[in-house]
């Protein structure tokens, strides 16, 4: 059964579907006791007659003339009815019957004659795949839900397909300059040689002088060390990086001096919260609290003679005396904290912490944790990536239903998560970054 659609709008309101011409049928498919969704259903029909209606049309403009229309004749090729095939879709199964002319030209850009599947269903499954499914849940998803049967190789090829995306969004140029680049890892499991290896994916994401965060590339660290980190650092120099004022991370082999020979002049940061937590590591829980308390007045300390005196002073309390491994943790990395000392309380505010990665990873671990193992190292980073967008893509569909609502009416939309966010108080940083380094600033 096909419907006839009248696309006139009634209202003349200019919308494409106004409420009346979709009462209409809604009530035609009521009355005929069609099921929504399913073999038969309104949607699959709807579907159907709009393929349908659309490749007539371009059959008709293929041959240059209307069906039964006398122009037709003797033009050399004509009408020659229709093929049935099978389409899947968000819906399920959609059975058109595709036109045909005799001379065997006419070719649909509607519905191509390779094209086994709607663009919807790609954008589906590669959806799912990013929420952490893989491909065999992906595969009984679709047949339980919409009864649509993919194959295993199928959904597969979907979702390499993005892989070209991924490689164009990780070599994508780059501005010249970044005041401040965060770097941090997860960890991912890669199955190589029938062995599944624990492995680190870096993250790195770079403020620009505007404070929007961009997420700057996804490495996957096979072998730890300098060679690894001169190749981010060349890459991402290549894209364009010129210069860096300060970046961020935690203690990782070898990335100190590829940092250095590709910007000999960014000054490198530990991660001040994970010097706290690694420290804290081996403290009961019961310490905990007191220990990172009395901590606090080392890292909030006015300058580097202050932070030294109240280190010292923490060693020599009880709590330092019960647990000596927290001052030598402070103090093998005290080179890589101190320069955090010079900067105001706005500037240390944008830089004590990598939280602009980690409430990212605490997201990506649960997808990754869900997936299990990858093939590769290139599928560990299509995930992620896909995961980013998905993530970011949910949360802005969600401030669109908020769109327009004062924003004391109890807006509950989640902001960008991570790329395209904004850091909070930014221009108040930027102005002691710029008192910090006068000579870097006017050139961009």
């Amino acid at each position: 059964m096909s419907m006839s659609i009248d696309p006139k709008n009634d209202s003349g309101s200019g919308e494409l579907l106004d409420e009346v011409f979709i009462d209409r049928l809604m009530s035609a498919a009521s009355d005929r006791g069609m099921a929504l969704t399913g073999e038969g259903g309104f949607l699959p029909e709807l579907i159907k007659a709009v393929l349908e209606r659309g490749m007539k049309a371009e059959l008709t403009s293929h041959l240059g003339y209307e069906k039964n229309d006398p122009a037709g004749r003797g033009s050399g090729n004509s009408r020659n009815g229709s093929s049935p095939r099978t389409v899947q879709t968000e819906v399920g199964p959609v059975q058109v019957d595709a036109p045909r002319d005799r001379a065997g030209t006419f070719k649909s850009a509607l519905l191509p004659a390779s094209s086994r599947r709607l663009g919807g269903l790609d954008d589906m499954i590669i959806s799912l795949y990013a929420g952490g499914m893989s491909i065999r849940e992906i595969q009984f998803h679709l047949a339980e839900t919409l009864g649509t049967d993919l194959s295993h190789e199928t959904i597969s090829n979907i979702t390499e397909e993005v892989m070209d995306e991924v490689i164009q969004w990780q070599m994508r140029p780059l501005d010249a300059f970044y005041p401040v680049i965060f770097m941090d890892a997860i960890v991912v499991k890669i199955k190589e040689q029938n062995r599944v290896q624990n492995r680190a994916a870096h993250i790195a994401v770079g403020v620009d002088t505007d404070g929007v965060r961009h997420v700057l590339g996804i490495w996957v660290q096979a072998h730890e060390g300098a060679k690894f980190w001169a190749g981010v650092c060349a890459e991402l120099a290549n894209r364009g990086i010129e210069d860096v004022l300060i970046v961020a991370c935690d203690g990782l082999t070898g990335f100190v001096e590829a940092i250095e020979a590709t910007w000999p002049n960014a000054m490198i940061q530990t991660c001040v919260l994970h010097l706290l937590r690694a420290s804290t590591r081996f403290v009961p829980y019961k310490d905990r609290k007191a220990v990172s308390q009395q901590l606090k007045n080392v890292y909030t300390a006015v300058n580097e003679q202050a932070a030294k005196a109240a280190l010292e002073q923490f060693a020599a309390s009880d709590l330092g005396g019960k647990y000596p491994s927290v001052a030598d943790a402070w103090e093998r990395a005290w080179e890589r904290f101190i320069p955090f000392l010079a900067f105001g309380p706005n500037t240390r505010r944008v830089i004590y912490t990598t939280n602009a990665i980690e409430s990212l990873n605490y997201q990506l671990r649960k997808i990754i944790k869900a997936k299990g193992h990858f093939p590769s190292d290139q599928a560990a980073v299509k995930l992620m990536w896909l995961a980013i967008c998905n993530i970011e893509q949910r949360r802005a569909r969600e401030r669109a239903k908020e769109a327009g609502k004062p924003k004391n009416t109890g807006r509950t939309a989640p902001a960008r998560l991570i790329q395209g966010s904004t850091i909070q108080h930014w221009q108040k940083a930027l102005a002691e970054l710029a008192l910090h380094y006068p000579e870097r600033f006017p050139t961009y």
